[in-house]
């Protein structure tokens, strides 16, 4: 695969940017219904059940925009290091195409593969 071009360094750059500030939005907006429900408040059993199950919803929503945030402060770094786009185990170029699908993906696709089968 080919190294990154300047121009497509900076499309992935502003992308990561904009993803950074979406996923800030999102976790501000999500922090209220990832709270703890109040088992005292009284309503009924299936009310408090599907609040429960909602509240397990956004704490895992909350949890993978945590996730994918520090991903991209990564990738930010990285920009800032000289070494985006490079594969953080074999150390070969990620190549435009995965990049501009997730701008914050640390591995190639072969490496991110075999990763996922162990």
């Amino acid at each position: 695969m080919d190294e990154l071009t300047g121009s497509e360094q900076t499309k992935l750059f502003n992308k990561l940017l904009v993803d950074k500030d979406e996923l800030g939005m999102l976790l501000e907006e999500s922090a209220a219904s990832s709270q703890v429900v109040d088992l005292e408040q009284p309503i009924g059993r299936l009310s408090r059940m599907d609040a429960l199950q909602q509240q397990a919803m956004a704490k895992a929503n909350r949890t993978g925009h945590q996730q994918r945030l520090v991903l991209i402060d990564a990738a930010l770094l990285a920009i800032k290091l000289g070494r985006y786009g490079e594969c953080r185990r074999c150390e070969e170029p990620i190549g435009y195409s995965r990049l501009n699908v997730r701008p914050e993906s640390p591995f190639c696709l072969d490496c991110q593969k075999q990763s996922e089968k162990k």
